[in-house]
């Protein structure tokens, strides 16, 4: 198992650390409800140093990454970022990731921490023309600063106007006093906030100041339990349980990210799934009866009829009800189509809703 160059620190808070993507993470400090509420309504961070940095630049880098994944990248311009996938030959997806244009001929490519060899394997199998890679993720540090008071209490850190970086919009500049800083607004969590990417020599610094700067703002760290809660009350993808291999874009509902004005892997295929429909959905549920739904539960219909199965749920802390994704056939993919879940034998009755299950108030 690899340590982030914070490891220690999340020991010498107490933090709970399990394996996790090839990483020792933090995954618990107080509990997760209480990080949770943290970063709904405060501010939070979270050290998710263990994600993947690739760098693709040159002459050719644009025509690589148009090749490779299903989103747009064209319409980037320095300065934005933009959520995409790397479609696999079989219709299924490789990873999801996100895309920074950082110079006019170099990108940033962000992918998950359990998928950084296999990404990078697959990018440069198609790498037929000639675009510079670097796979720089084991120089790289990532925090996730995050929350409705991220601005205010990051802001005595960094002479960059915070508040006019727009969502999915990025700045290189000091932080913390720490030059060549990404200030990202992107974040896996619905409560606004910053992604900021630093070498792994200042991670420590920067975490300090960080917490200096938001301790008057109630600042906490926060583990990888409450960010997969996060995540799951604003309907967000896990690679791993919500997407993977075998499961089409289309189908996980990321049809707005696949876009057949450009030839890409698969895409010819994919376009002939989008034209013909497909047999399932991945789709948002709550339960109406008590209970927590799990990954691989089974979703039936009322006459106990097998329909889906569940690859995500919890109970959702800002909610106080069981919430869950999930792929069901068509014909249950309406809001408020009545579902059950299995749970342990007892079929839980839930319905189906429009997503994100969390909205802000």
């Amino acid at each position: 198992m690899k340590n982030t160059a914070l490891s220690h620190i999340h020991e010498s808070l107490g933090a709970k650390i399990l394996p996790f993507a090839g990483y020792n993470m933090p995954i618990l400090y107080e509990g997760v409800n209480a990080e949770h509420e943290t970063v709904r309504k405060a501010v939070g961070v979270f050290d998710v140093s263990h994600m993947g940095e690739f760098f693709i630049s040159g002459p050719n880098a644009l025509a690589l990454i148009q090749k490779v994944t299903t989103n747009d990248a064209s319409a980037l311009t320095v300065g934005r970022a933009q959520y995409s996938c790397l479609p696999n030959d079989n219709g299924g997806i490789v990873d999801d990731l996100i895309i920074y244009k950082m110079k006019e001929e170099e990108y940033l490519l962000v992918v998950n921490a359990s998928n950084i060899e296999k990404d990078w394997d697959w990018i440069f199998s198609h790498n037929d023309v000639n675009a510079e890679m670097k796979n720089l993720s084991d120089e790289y540090s990532l925090l996730a600063i995050q929350g409705p008071k991220a601005i205010e209490a990051m802001q005595s850190l960094t002479s960059v106007d915070l508040s006019a970086i727009k969502y999915y919009h990025f700045e290189v500049g000091t932080f913390a006093g720490v030059e060549d800083v990404i200030i990202s607004a992107t974040g896996y969590t619905g409560s606004g906030g910053f992604e900021i990417y630093c070498k792994n020599d200042d991670v420590e610094r920067i975490w300090m100041k960080v917490f200096e700067a938001g301790a008057f703002y109630g600042i906490k760290p926060i583990g990888l339990a409450a960010r997969d809660t996060l995540r799951l009350e604003m309907g967000f993808c896990l690679y791993g349980n919500d997407i993977n291999d075998t499961t089409s874009p289309l189908e996980a509902g990321l049809g707005w990210i696949t876009k057949f004005t450009k030839e890409f892997v698969n895409s010819e295929k994919l376009k002939v799934e989008k034209e013909l429909g497909t047999a399932r959905k991945l789709v948002g549920f709550e339960l109406i009866d008590r209970g927590v739904p799990r990954q691989d539960y089974e979703i039936v219909d009322k006459d106990g009829n097998t329909i889906g199965i569940v690859t995500s749920g919890t109970m959702a802390p800002s909610l106080n009800k069981g919430i869950g994704l999930g792929y069901v056939t068509s014909a249950f993919t309406t809001p408020d189509s009545e579902i059950y879940i299995r749970i342990r034998k007892n079929d839980v009755l839930a319905k189906v809703v429009k997503l994100p299950f969390y909205k802000k108030e």
